[in-house]
C-alpha cells in the first residue's frame, strides 16, 4: 500500500510521530506502525494471562476466608463494601455487574469475577481494600521475597506494580503507541519494564511463566525488531 493511502486510513496526525521518528522515511514509518501493532498484540496476550492468574489467586484467598460468593457478599448488607463510601467505585462496579447477571438469569460467582476489570483487582491492594478484605492477599504471592529495611514488599508495593501494568493495558486499549519514550523517540523500555514486572509477579505467584506462555510470548523478539529502527 502507498503511504498516502495508509496515512489517509490511519490519519496524518497519528502517523506524524512515526514519520518523524523514522527520519521522514515513510516506508519505514509504515513498517514501524505495523510493528507497534504487533508489539501491542504480544504484550496484551501476556497481560491477559497475568490478569487471569492474578484474579484466580485473589479468588482462592478470599474464597477460603469469606466463602464461595465473597464478591457478591461484599456488597450485601453486613458486607465489607456495603454502605461504605470509601470504596464506592468498587462497590458500584460489583453491584452493576451483579444486577446485570441476575437480570439475565446468568449469575454465578465465576461470571461475576470475570466481569471485573484489571483496575478492580489492582485496587484490592490499596491500603483500605487490603485492610477491609482481611489483610490476606499477599498470601497469594507465595514466592514473594521478605521485606527488608531497604525494600518493603507490602500491599502498596504490589499496588504500584499493578498500576504500571494497568496503565500499559489502558494505553493499548485506547490504541496509543507503545514503541516510543516520553520524547517520542523509538524505544521499547516502557514495554519491556512492564513485561519484566509481570514475569516477576508470575514467579511470586508460583507460576512458571515460560511454561504458561509457551508459544504465546514473542515480546522480546518484536522489541528487538523495533530497536533496529533506532537512529
Amino acid at each position: 500500500m502507498k503511504f498516502s493511502e495508509f496515512e489517509k486510513i490511519i490519519s496524518p496526525k497519528r502517523m506524524r510521530k512515526y514519520v518523524i521518528a523514522c527520519g521522514g522515511n515513510t516506508r519505514k514509518a509504515m513498517t514501524l506502525y505495523r510493528l507497534n501493532l504487533r508489539l501491542s498484540q504480544e504484550i496484551f496476550t501476556v497481560i491477559c494471562c497475568f490478569e487471569v492468574a492474578l484474579r484466580n489467586a485473589i479468588d482462592r484467598e478470599l474464597t477460603n476466608h469469606w466463602g464461595d460468593n465473597w464478591l457478591r457478599d461484599f456488597i450485601h448488607p453486613n458486607g465489607i463494601f456495603y454502605n461504605n463510601n470509601r470504596v464506592e467505585r468498587s462497590r458500584r462496579n460489583i453491584d452493576k455487574s451483579y444486577r446485570d447477571l441476575m437480570h439475565s438469569g446468568l449469575y454465578s460467582h465465576s461470571k461475576l469475577l470475570a466481569e471485573m476489570e484489571f483496575g478492580f483487582w489492582k485496587y484490592m491492594f490499596s491500603n483500605l481494600q487490603y485492610r477491609l478484605s482481611g489483610r490476606l492477599l499477599l498470601r497469594a504471592f507465595i514466592n514473594k521475597p521478605r521485606s527488608t529495611p531497604q525494600h518493603n514488599y507490602d500491599n502498596t508495593y504490589i499496588f504500584k506494580e499493578l498500576d504500571y501494568i494497568n496503565n500499559l493495558r489502558n494505553r493499548i486499549a485506547h490504541h496509543e503507541p507503545v514503541c516510543f519514550d516520553a520524547n517520542d523517540n523509538i524505544d521499547t523500555f516502557y514495554v519491556m519494564s512492564r513485561y519484566n514486572k509481570m514475569i516477576k509477579l508470575f514467579s511470586w505467584l508460583g507460576i512458571d511463566s515460560k511454561d504458561l506462555l509457551y508459544g504465546l510470548d514473542h515480546v522480546k523478539q518484536v522489541c528487538a525488531e523495533i530497536d533496529l529502527f533506532k537512529a
